[in-house]
């Protein structure tokens, strides 16, 4: 179980007044849950989403993780608990192969095999043999990066897994392959999801979403319930396509 108490989290520039960016959020998220967040931009979806994962500091506030704080706790320590996390522009690793990078994802312990890292690039809709031994570095588009990540993340099969809008820079395609990656991960496993996103598809297949607009949550439910509200443009924010 994640629970967000009473967080928030502000920037200041130097000789300008504090911004507060989230604002006194509270929230919990059971195990087994496919949470949805979205919101207009500039909301604080992606901050939030930095503050469960240790990228930021919240401001005020307590982050805990299944009866453990973690508020003060490094990304790495977080990751060692159970939390990945899927950036919406990932990093770049040259010298490092796809096949390397997916297999040190899941563990040493795994030992996992070439043909297991395969299966999970091709979950992404990629095709693991032009992609297994390739340099993770400025020759992949952001969207084949975007995909290799997200292999990782499935190959970690943690907890909890975070991802900031993993439909960016997604071709159509891929993305439709994704939504069916989400759907059988949430299926199939007893992890947690919790996606960033303004894609309607994505949205249609969360057990639950939550609507931040200006730093708070303004909307909260099922998804039954808050997905008529999102496309009226009732809960808080207008609908994204």
């Amino acid at each position: 179980m994640l629970e967000l108490q009473n967080l928030s989290f502000e920037v200041s520039d130097q000789g300008s007044e504090a911004k507060e960016i989230i604002n006194n959020i509270n929230l919990t998220l059971d195990d087994h849950t496919f949470t949805a967040i979205t919101g207009p931009n500039g909301g604080g979806k992606s901050t939030l989403a930095k503050l469960i994962m240790g990228i930021e500091r919240p401001t005020s506030g307590r982050i805990v993780w299944n009866g453990t704080d973690i508020t003060e706790m490094s990304i790495t320590e977080r990751a060692n608990l159970g939390i990945s996390f899927a950036f919406q522009q990932p990093v770049r690793f040259k010298g490092i192969r796809v096949k390397d990078l997916i297999r040190l994802s899941a563990g040493a312990d795994k030992k996992l095999s070439t043909a297991s890292a395969c299966d999970y690039l091709s979950k992404v809709g990629l095709c693991a043999r032009d992609y297994i031994n390739r340099e993770v570095d400025a020759s992949l588009s952001g969207g084949e990066l975007k995909r290799i990540e997200i292999a990782t993340i499935i190959a970690r099969n943690t907890p909890l897994s975070v991802f900031d809008e993993p439909e960016a820079g997604i071709d159509l395609w891929s993305f439709n392959n994704l939504i069916k990656v989400f759907e059988e991960l949430h299926e199939t496993s007893t992890n947690s999801l919790i996606i960033i996103s303004h894609q309607e598809r994505i949205l249609n297949i969360a057990d639950e979403i939550v609507v931040i607009k200006d730093g708070s949550i303004v909307a909260q439910g099922t998804r039954d319930t808050i997905m008529p509200e999102l496309l009226k443009g009732t809960a808080g924010c207008k609908f994204y396509q």
